[in-house]
């Protein structure tokens, strides 16, 4: 979302820009230009609401965000017919509004006003949820009971470091990534073609606890964690709704270092089918990585599927649930 924001506030820049060059050489001197002039003003307008709209409704039926730098065929679509539409309706009001000497000035500094407005406050806002702070909902059940469906949390998006746009590198960091930490981050694959746990998953993004560091051993044995070949034990956020019945441990005749491979690129999954829930491992954490699993062991498609974690996909950590008021609380 904020990267939409921050390129819809460009192009709003670049409008108000240009037309305070046209007020002042006076080129919009026809009925013809006004009307072109306005009509891309309506037609950026309609396609950035309606953008924004359609991001809104899909990101309920899926996680949060969306493809850094490009525009799914669902969301562009829809915000090219509105804006088309916008763009016709605008080129006629300002056509017919632009026969008199004096609507054209009036058009012209409504729009510029309207532009100046927009771009400020979208600019703003873009760099308050990509740098500081942003407003997540969870929509689904890997994190109970930690976390349940419908809750809506601040995530905290500079505590890891502020991140430099479009490089996944990050600056000034306050603190590093620890053990239990509740993460948010997009979903770690560059193929948006490929399927984890069912679905693709690509451009998502998952919410789920930091249990294994870089350069760690993690493994799990009937569904027990272990680190460096020690269990974590009882551990207080999980809890397992299958009781007692795992899984039998998966028959296959992959070496070691195969292993290690195959998770570290993202395709374990679909090397052993899914079948790695209660006996996963044992593989090494890369450096800049980490392993993270749902608190609702039975029930959370994570990294014992689909591998590490890098940080270049980390958005933050999980801070504040401030709705509904009943669970209002610290996220731990």
């Amino acid at each position: 979302m904020e990267e939409r924001l921050f390129f819809i506030g460009l192009a709003m820049c670049g409008y108000y820009l240009l037309s305070i060059k046209f007020k002042k050489t006076n080129a919009l001197d026809t009925p013809g230009k006004i009307g072109l002039w306005h009509a891309l003003f309506t037609a950026l307008s309609g396609f950035s609401v309606s953008l924004v709209l359609v991001m809104s409704v899909e990101t309920r039926s899926r996680y949060i965000t969306v493809v850094p730098g490009a525009f799914t065929t669902g969301e562009l679509y829809p915000s090219l017919a509105v804006a088309a539409i916008c763009g016709i309706i605008g080129f006629w009001r300002g056509w017919s509004k632009g026969q008199k000497l004096g609507e054209r000035g009036y058009f012209l500094a409504e729009d510029t006003e309207w532009a100046e407005t927009v771009f400020s406050a979208v600019l703003l806002a873009a760099a308050l949820m990509y740098f500081v702070i942003q407003a997540f909902k969870i929509p689904s059940g890997p994190m109970e009971s930690t976390l349940l469906v419908g809750d809506h949390l601040f995530v905290n998006k500079f505590i890891y470091g502020v991140r430099v746009p479009f490089t996944g590198k990050r600056v000034v960091k306050f603190k590093p990534v620890e053990r239990g930490d509740i993460i948010v981050f997009q979903f770690p694959s560059d193929d948006p073609d490929a399927l984890h746990c069912g679905s693709q998953q690509y451009s998502k993004d998952f919410i789920k606890r930091v249990i294994g560091l870089p350069g760690e051993t993690v493994e799990v044995k009937g569904g027990e964690v272990f680190i460096d070949g020690r269990s974590l034990g009882k551990e207080p956020y999980a809890q397992y709704l299958d009781g007692n019945q795992r899984a039998p441990a998966p028959a296959e005749n992959l070496s070691p270092e195969r292993y290690q491979q195959i998770w570290q690129n993202h395709e374990l999954d679909h090397e052993l089918q899914d079948l790695e829930r209660d006996y996963f491992g044992p593989v090494t954490v890369p450096q800049g990585a980490y392993f993270a699993m749902g608190d609702n062991r039975d029930r959370s498609c994570d990294s014992r599927f689909w591998g590490p974690v890098e940080s270049k996909y980390l958005k933050g950590k999980a801070w504040f649930i401030y709705w509904p008021p009943a669970r209002m609380r610290v996220v731990r």
